[in-house]
């Protein structure tokens, strides 16, 4: 028997690409019996495990389209100077983060969620990568969306945790562990475009970052066991590989529409 699963990466802003390949999947009757997100794939994975159908897309997709920047990154420059002097370790607090997982499945625990879904997050701790499975979903997926600097890690019992794209960006070992037999990835477009050399100094960083990322995607994909379907849905367009630029919200219904043609025509080429 099949086991479906959908596995949702991380990549801030640029995690509209996901709402898109959603679509494709549930449109050609693809729905999953597990979904396992990583920073914003824990946000946009959240609102198809707690309802599997195209009416939630819909949603995710107005939710997506009508988002400013200051509806998850909300202090002003003035704010950010201000948990800066607070806090000393990030930019902005987390009450938009809050309202939209709230959203997506408003005062649920991960085991009231219709679809089994886990989401990652690193524990600092620990240095290590804590999955949940149970518990309040709003602790869960606001941890693994905690980006470090950006916002404030997330207190849960006596640890301290931060996002899930540290520990696991786009979690493919994770399904196949929990008996997938089936797996769609979701991406940003990242892995579709090949690294270059850092050419300012705030791209040091986030290059290093993102060779670490794509080295344990490749490494998971090469342990995926022989009878394991692993489908890695287009983006339709590279993503920036590395940008400060976060907050940009301009381009995220074309980025939309062009995910979800790209993974259209890629599931009718495999459904043929």
């Amino acid at each position: 028997m099949t086991s479906t699963a959908f596995v949702l990466g991380g990549g801030g802003i640029l995690g509209s690409a996901e709402v898109g390949m959603l679509r494709a999947l549930l449109e050609r009757g693809f729905t999953p019996d597990l979904v396992v997100g990583s920073s914003v794939g824990a946000l946009n994975g959240l609102a198809i495990a707690a309802r599997p159908d195209l009416d939630a897309v819909d949603r995710l997709t107005r939710t997506w389209t009508t988002l400013q920047s200051r509806d998850v990154f909300s202090s002003s420059v003035i704010g950010q100077l201000g948990n800066v002097l607070r806090h000393g370790t990030y930019l902005h607090d987390n009450w938009g983060l809050k309202h939209l997982i709230s959203e997506s499945a408003p005062g649920a625990s991960i085991e009231d969620l219709q679809v089994r879904y886990q989401c990652v997050a690193a524990c600092i701790e620990d240095a290590s990568a804590t999955w949940f499975d149970s518990g309040p979903v709003l602790d869960a997926v606001l941890a693994s969306c905690a980006v470090p600097g950006l916002l404030p890690p997330v207190s849960i019992g006596a640890k301290h945790y931060v996002d899930g794209g540290l520990v696991a960006s786009v979690p493919v070992g994770r399904a196949v562990e929990l008996g997938a037999t089936r797996v769609f990835v979701l991406h940003v477009g990242r892995i579709e475009k090949p690294l270059t050399l850092p050419s300012r100094p705030w791209e040091v960083a986030l290059v290093a970052f993102e060779i670490a990322r794509r080295h344990q995607f490749s490494a998971d994909m090469q342990r995926v066991p022989a009878g394991v379907e692993v489908h890695v849905l287009p983006a339709g367009t590279a993503a920036e590989t590395v940008s400060v630029r976060y907050r940009r919200t301009a381009s995220v219904a074309e980025r939309i529409d062009v995910a979800h043609r790209a993974s259209s025509a890629f599931l009718d080429r495999l459904m043929a």
